[in-house]
């Protein structure tokens, strides 16, 4: 049984898994069904058949990749291949790597966790109190 059928045409959440976007098809599906993908600027089921040439939005934490589908697939295969089946747009690109370099830029969180100790505890009362 072929996943793309006679149309040239493929689901989402195949493609989605095939283009190595998602680890696993229920993954993809359901970021389909939970509008973190868009078809064509709307949101979509995870049937949705695709075509060559639609746009994808596809939101992954805090990354948003724009994307032009270039060709259809529903078998996963190495990387390298699963990155001839789109082209992301370069907009989309730059926004990414400007938000990479944004992220970075942020101070950590504290590792420290709980109660305070005695001398934090003591630290914090002199600097509320005023008397430092």
């Amino acid at each position: 049984m072929s996943t793309e059928d006679n149309t040239g045409k493929s689901r989402i959440d195949k493609w989605l898994w095939a283009a190595r976007f998602f680890k696993t098809r229920s993954l993809a599906a359901t970021a389909v069904e939970c509008g973190k993908v868009l078809a064509n600027g709307a949101r979509v089921k995870p049937a949705k058949l695709l075509a060559a040439g639609d746009t994808l939005t596809i939101r992954l934490g805090p990354y948003q990749y724009v994307i032009e589908l270039l060709a259809l697939s529903g078998k996963r295969g190495p990387a390298a291949e699963a990155q001839k089946l789109y082209r992301e747009t370069e907009e989309s690109r730059m926004r990414r790597e400007a938000l990479a370099i944004e992220l970075k830029a942020q101070p950590e969180p504290s590792a420290h966790e709980g109660r305070p100790t005695k001398r934090d505890r003591r630290e914090m009362e002199r600097l509320k109190s005023g008397v430092w």
